[in-house]
């Protein structure tokens, strides 16, 4: 299917994101290499720029994204501000969860970015309850959830697209495969090579896209949403990329053979779609040199920020952990 047409601005919108997105996690690395600097593991999505950025483009306000522990770019795309969402890793009190949830448990409810979670398959059965409450309320909205490939086996997902399928909820299942499910490689922990297929399984489209092509991942998610959002159910993503970092910062690859680094690193969905607009005449040198110190300020902005933002102190741990209902 041919794609849509895409606006000059949208693109260049699209390509800023991956480009805010990288530089940001690119930073993170930097960070990483400081003793002492950020609490915790780290874990990235370097090389998956495409995906975060091509889903959420396609989604509207008053719609919601459910996320797991490779959320940087999702919640970036989203619009969660820098400054509070860098404050969070740091673990500083200015963060979006007042320097409680760290990295790896990122809510951003301001933006709709109702969770994430690094229990590997546990966002899709939180994104059915989400759209149930979508479709209950007569919302219009829909709620999408990443997840890799290796979540993909849990039973939590099966059972969340099944119940999905059975409400007809307007739920976008998006599986992020990377490649790699911790040091696992497809082959090693899944029966199917095409998880696309198993929508078919749960009365549901399930297509397949490169998630190294924005445009491909927005133009798909255009259609898949909309598909959610008519009231016909689910719909399944599998947008094939790579996972470039290790499993986390501490993990140096020793599995992987380098040739198939190299061979991703050629196929960079960032480099690949500032390279596309320069050749199409939708962006100049000038613009990209512009877009990419914008980035580069807005990150370095960040971190000053949270720097100078204080740890949340030890009386404060009890406070903002859980809600009292409104009629309590």
């Amino acid at each position: 299917m041919a794609l849509q047409p895409i606006p000059a601005d949208m693109q260049q919108h699209l390509l800023a994101q991956m480009v805010l997105i990288r530089r940001f996690e690119e930073k993170i690395i930097n960070l990483c290499q400081k003793e002492g600097c950020l609490p915790g593991m780290q874990i990235l999505a370097v090389g998956q720029e495409a995906v975060a950025v091509g889903i959420v483009a396609a989604l509207e306000p008053n719609d919601i994204i459910v996320s797991n522990h490779r959320s940087h770019g999702h919640l970036l795309a989203r619009g969660a501000n820098p400054d509070a969402l860098m404050a969070e890793i740091m673990g500083k009190v200015s963060g979006v969860g007042h320097g409680k949830a760290g990295t790896l448990h990122l809510s951003v409810p301001e933006v709709n970015a109702l969770m994430t979670s690094t229990v590997v398959g546990a966002g899709p059965p939180m994104a059915a309850g989400a759209a149930f409450a979508q479709q209950y309320c007569a919302t219009g909205g829909v709620t999408a959830v990443f997840f890799g490939d290796g979540a993909a086996a849990e039973g939590s997902v099966h059972e969340a697209m099944n119940l999905a399928s059975l409400w007809k909820l307007p739920l976008l299942f998006v599986c992020e495969n990377n490649c790699w499910a911790g040091a696992q490689k497809p082959s090693q922990h899944c029966s199917t090579q095409d998880i696309s297929k198993r929508g078919e399984a749960y009365d549901m489209p399930g297509v397949r896209v490169d998630g190294n092509d924005v445009e491909q991942v927005y133009d798909l998610a255009r259609r898949m949403i909309a598909h959610c959002r008519s009231g016909q159910g689910p719909a399944l993503i599998e947008a094939k990329t790579y996972r470039m970092r290790g499993h986390g910062e501490k993990d140096r690859q020793h599995y992987v053979d380098k040739s198939e680094i190299e061979y991703w690193a050629k196929l960079c969905p960032v480099a690949r779609y500032r390279q596309k607009l320069l050749s199409g005449g939708v962006i100049s040198e000038t613009q990209l040199l512009k877009m990419e110190r914008q980035a580069i300020e807005r990150v370095e902005a960040a971190v000053a920020f949270a720097e100078k933002s204080a740890y949340p102190p030890p009386e404060s741990a009890l406070s903002d952990v859980w809600t009292a209902p409104e009629n309590a």
